[in-house]
């Protein structure tokens, strides 16, 4: 029949899917690059040498086209297992700074928090999938980071 589109003739979609993801682990707030006193100043409560916790929320944002025979972006199932590897495994119920070696030289601010978890999961999911991690330590502070 004239004039009918096929699915070569359609524009491709690009979608985005995020997951929300909750975890809860303890750190303390402290560089070593800085003297006692200094940390104290910075990060005051949070620099308490037994630490202290939070229950994060993270949301994992991925994109991607729109596949024309399964209708998704990603199997949702497969981000899921990507989310259980990156961030579940390494950081649930954890102390950051004595149980994730990467905070053993790095200090454990919702930043790094945030990097660490894009580069987890970018290790895991096919090349240039990753869109955002934004990262809930409160419900008043939240860090976004996209891999720049």
């Amino acid at each position: 029949m004239a004039g009918l589109l096929n699915d070569t003739d359609l524009p491709q979609r690009i979608g985005y899917i995020t997951r929300v993801q909750s975890f809860s682990a303890c750190h303390r707030l402290h560089s070593m690059a800085l003297s006692d006193e200094d940390n104290k100043k910075i990060f005051g409560k949070c620099n308490n040498p037994n630490g202290h916790g939070h229950n994060y929320k993270v949301e994992v944002t991925v994109q991607g086209k729109i596949d024309r025979k399964t209708g998704m972006v990603m199997n949702l199932t497969d981000l899921k297992q990507y989310i259980e590897e990156a961030i579940m495994i390494p950081l649930d119920h954890k102390n950051l700074d004595k149980d994730v070696p990467y905070f053993a030289d790095v200090v454990s601010t919702t930043e790094n928090l945030a990097v660490f978890i894009w580069d987890s999961l970018a290790k895991l999911l096919p090349p240039n999938v990753l869109y955002e991690i934004k990262v809930h330590e409160t419900d008043k502070n939240i860090v976004v980071y996209r891999g720049e």
